[in-house]
Parts: structure tokens; C-alpha cells; sequence
């Protein structure tokens, strides 16, 4: 009998023993460096002379591994060998398909100092948030086996006489599974797990940013007992595959995870009606967010402070989550700008292998767009602090940057930057404020402090965000805890590691039988 699920606990950095094992996991990943890894369809291994070169943010001239680069050959080759696979995977007993990610969670459980190593090594991230990023994808892979589980139970119907009535979910068919960057081994495990073990087959496309965890899951998954073709493993170009991947006619469904700009492309190439198309094609999409924290003149000002710091600089602000906006009543504003000052100048910068609290931005890319809109910031706020990169330490490296006295209608309190940059707004009023947080075309996550009783329950009513928070940090949310996603130009609002999840990979069909 499967025990209640409980999210993976976190790794204890305070303890010598855990920094020893991180220091000895990273020295090992650090040794096998500049690997190869092939593509996988069909099961079956396949190199490329063309290549996806994954560079480590932290130090630009070290290669962590090159990704085979996938054609549209070999992308339609992908989707064959799924569409083969979802025959057999499809009729697998539900319990049979949630087993495969236990056992999975288990492998990755065993090998997480390893595989938190990767993601330093990566994608930039120090040591907590790559453990959190390991412990969130046991997690995904934990609960959605258990959804799967619950959804295989007989469902509770209305009863009449002389009938038999069940509803029974059916996977879909063949998917196509487009994860980001800035979670590249959780997000990416949890898109991905929840789409097979409702018993659809995939194509992975990972972002080519990170494709070398995404490899490493790839393999943990064959591990574990996933068969050939279920998962088919294709990094490649977005432009060059994924817009063929998308326009499918055998694609039954997309799952993504990135920009608005990416999503909505996507959205529209998935409406279009292909000839030999057979079914309309579902899309689940998390895309981008400009989140806030509000602060309330009754709130606990230390603490706001904290949150808005962690919010806007944990990960160098390269959440979809992250704070970018801090809009503060005015009696207290200059109040919670100095306390959020002092505690960003805490904060240091350096390599991530080395632990520092900020570390690199993904790429060069990156860099420069971030550097683009500090510029934009100096014309339209008041400089606090940072508005340097950091190029000399030999990574992609940018100053938490704090502008203050920002318009709420200015490029930066508007535009998402994804990077460590934070705008403060000062509010006349707490209805101001609502209607400033309010005021962007997204919607993902937010957070109101504040201890008036009052004020925060007309902030649940009206702060619109898929993601609420009170009194606490607007990032981290935790699998079966906090349901993720949002709303407007944030998304489909899909709720991953929620309980309506799977249903986006499921059509339920009602059996009735008259006796």
C-alpha cells in the first residue's frame, strides 16, 4: 500500500557531512565533463556531427557536455517511434505505469548530491536551489504516480437502478514536451512524468541551455523500466524542430514551459487544423510572469523585506515566480527600501561550484538583455544599488540591481526581465497598490504583507494571481502544496503538482451498461 505523499526533505547545508558529500558529487560530475550524449529514439542511441554545446554560466569556457542535435528527419523518426510505443504503453495497468515513477524517484533519490551537481554545473544554480530543484522533481515524479493511482479507482458517480456506470480516464495519445531552463531537471521530470504516467508517449525536446540533466533523466527513466519509445529524447533547434514537432498532425498534445513570446507561438501553430489530424490538440502552457510583493503599512516590515529580497534575487531572479515588483505603501516606503538594501548588500557573488548566494545568469543572451533593461531602469527610476555585470569574474554575472520611485506604467514594472532586477513602486493607498500589482498583462504569483485582517482578505479577492501569498516570499512553491500556475498572459493556468494536472494529459470516457 503507497504510504500518504510527503515532499523530499531538503538537504541540511549547515551540517559538515552534507557539505562533504555535495564537495565530493561535484568534483565527480566536474571529472566527466565534455561528454557526448546521443540522441534516444525508439530507445535506440544516435550521435549527430551536429551538436548542442552546453556551457557553464558560471565559467564560460567550460563545457559540461554536448547534446546530439536533432533534424526534422529524425524529429519525425521521434514521433513515429512514439505513436508505435502508445499501442503497447496505453494498455499498461495504470498502477503498472506509476510504479515505473516510483522507481525512478527512488534512482533519482539515491544519486542526488550527483545529480544536484549537474545543475550547479549547468544552469548556474548554488547549492540549496539545485538540491530543491532535485527534491521538486522526486516530488512531481512521487505525486503524480499517486494521482495516477486515485484517477484508476473507481470514480464516485450517482448511482441509478438498473444501470452500471463508470468513468475511466485514457491517456491521449502521442505528446510533445517542451521544458525550460530555469528548472531544468524538475520542471522538466514533472512535465514529462505526469504526460506518461497517464499513458501518452512523448517527445522531449529539452531547452538547449541544459540538455545534459535532461539526458541524465532520460537514462534514470529507461532505469527504472520505462519502455523503448516512450519517451524519446530530442534536443534540438525550437525554430529548426519544435515548430514541426507543434504542427504535427499526429501530435495529440503539447506541454510547455517558457517565454509568452514561445507560448503563444505555439498556442496558434497548435489551433491550425493539419490534414491527417485527427483529434484538436490540447496545450497546456506556463509562460511568464511580472510578480509583486505588496507591502502594507501594518505588515512586519523585517520580514517583507526578507521575502522580497529572497523573491528577487533567489536563482539571480530567473523564476517565473520571482519578485520583480515591490510596491509599498508610501508611510512606509522608505522604510522597507532601506531594510531591503541592507539585506541585498548581504549578498554576494560568485561562482555557483563555490556556493556563493548569487550566482551566473544562464547565458551571454541573457546578460545582455538584463543589461539592456538596467539601462532602461537608470532613465526611468532612481538607481538604489548594482546596474554592473560582472564579466571579469569569467561567467555570465549581473549586480542585484534595486530601482526605486518607478512608475507602475514604466518598462521595467511592465516588462518581465528575468534576471536580478527589482523595481519598488510607492502606493498611496492599499486599494493603489491592488490596483498597481494588477496592472500587467500577467498573472502568475504575488504576495501581500500585512496584519490587518481586513486588507488581506480583499487582497485574496482582488490581488489576481494564479499563485496568492500571504505574508510570505512569492517563489518556492511546493509540489501538492501550492498547485502551480496562472492566470492572463501567464498561462493555461495548468496547476502542476496539483490534482487537475493529469487531467490535461486524460480524456475521461463514461461507460454505462443496462442490466
Amino acid at each position: 500500500m503507497l504510504k500518504n505523499f510527503t515532499n523530499e526533505p531538503l538537504l541540511n547545508f549547515n551540517d559538515a557531512k552534507v557539505v562533504a558529500n555535495f564537495k565530493e558529487a561535484l568534483e565527480e560530475a566536474q571529472g566527466q565533463l565534455g561528454q557526448h550524449y546521443p540522441l534516444v529514439i525508439g530507445g535506440e542511441s544516435t550521435y549527430t556531427d551536429e551538436k548542442i554545446v552546453s556551457i557553464n554560466p558560471s565559467s564560460q569556457e567550460q563545457v559540461v557536455g554536448y547534446a546530439s542535435k536533432a533534424s526534422i528527419e529524425q524529429a519525425q523518426v521521434a514521433i513515429d517511434a512514439a505513436e508505435k510505443a502508445f499501442d503497447s504503453w496505453a494498455r499498461v495497468n495504470p498502477k503498472e505505469r506509476a510504479a515505473c515513477l516510483f522507481k525512478a524517484a527512488a534512482i533519482m533519490r539515491e544519486r542526488k548530491y550527483q545529480l544536484s551537481s549537474w545543475l550547479v554545473l549547468e544552469s548556474g544554480k548554488n547549492w540549496a536551489e539545485a538540491d530543491a530543484d532535485t527534491a521538486e522533481a522526486i516530488d512531481f515524479l512521487e505525486f503524480y504516480g499517486r494521482e495516477m493511482c486515485r484517477l484508476a479507482e473507481t470514480q464516485p458517480l450517482v448511482r441509478i437502478d438498473g444501470e452500471d456506470n463508470e468513468l475511466v480516464y485514457l491517456p491521449l495519445g502521442v505528446g510533445v514536451v517542451i521544458p525550460p531552463w530555469n528548472f531544468p531537471f524538475a520542471i522538466m521530470a514533472g512535465m514529462t512524468a505526469a504526460a506518461i504516467v497517464a499513458g501518452n508517449t512523448v517527445v522531449l525536446k529539452p531547452a538547449s541551455n541544459t540538455p545534459v540533466i535532461a539526458a541524465k533523466f532520460v537514462e534514470i527513466l529507461k532505469e527504472a523500466g520505462v519502455p523503448d519509445g516512450v519517451v524519446n529524447f530530442l534536443p534540438g533547434s525550437g525554430g529548426a524542430i519544435g515548430d514541426f514537432l507543434v504542427s504535427s498532425p499526429q501530435i495529440s498534445f503539447v506541454n510547455f514551459t517558457g517565454s509568452k513570446e514561445v507560448g503563444l507561438r505555439i498556442n496558434e501553430l497548435a489551433a491550425k487544423y493539419v490534414k491527417g489530424q485527427r483529434a484538436i490538440k490540447r496545450v497546456a502552457l506556463e509562460m511568464g510572469g511580472k510578480d509583486a510583493i505588496l507591502v502594507d503599512s501594518s505588515a512586519d516590515l523585517n520580514a517583507a523585506a526578507t521575502a522580497i529580497v529572497a523573491s528577487a534575487f533567489g536563482f539571480q531572479g530567473q523564476k517565473c515566480s520571482a519578485c520583480s515588483r515591490a510596491v509599498v505603501l508610501s508611510d512606509v516606503y522608505d522604510q522597507v527600501v532601506d531594510l531591503v538594501l541592507q539585506k541585498t548588500g548581504e549578498l554576494t557573488v560568485g561562482p555557483a561550484t563555490e556556493n556563493f548566494p548569487v550566482g551566473p545568469v544562464i547565458d551571454k543572451a541573457s546578460l545582455e538583455r538584463i543589461k539592456k533593461y538596467i539601462e532602461i531602469g537608470k532613465r526611468e527610476g532612481e538607481l538604489l544599488t548594482g546596474g554592473d555585470t560582472l564579466e571579469s569574474l569569467g561567467g555570465f554575472y549581473v549586480q542585484p540591481t534595486i530601482f526605486g520611485n518607478v512608475s507602475p506604467q514604466a518598462v521595467i514594472a511592465q516588462e518581465e526581465i528575468f534576471g536580478p532586477v527589482l523595481a519598488f513602486i510607492k502606493a498611496d493607498s492599499f486599494d493603489h497598490a491592488l490596483d498597481i500589482v494588477n496592472n500587467t498583462e500577467y498573472g502568475l504569483t504575488g504576495s501581500v504583507f500585512a496584519n490587518d485582517r481586513l486588507k488581506i482578505e480583499k487582497a485574496k479577492k482582488e490581488f489576481h494571481v494564479g499563485n496568492f501569498y500571504v505574508n510570505r516570499k512569492c517563489t518556492g512553491a511546493l509540489v501538492g502544496v501550492h498547485p502551480f500556475g496562472g492566470f492572463k498572459m501567464s498561462g493555461t493556468d495548468s496547476k502542476a503538482g496539483g490534482r487537475d494536472y493529469l487531467l490535461h494529459f486524460t480524456q475521461p470516457k463514461l461507460i454505462s451498461e443496462k442490466y
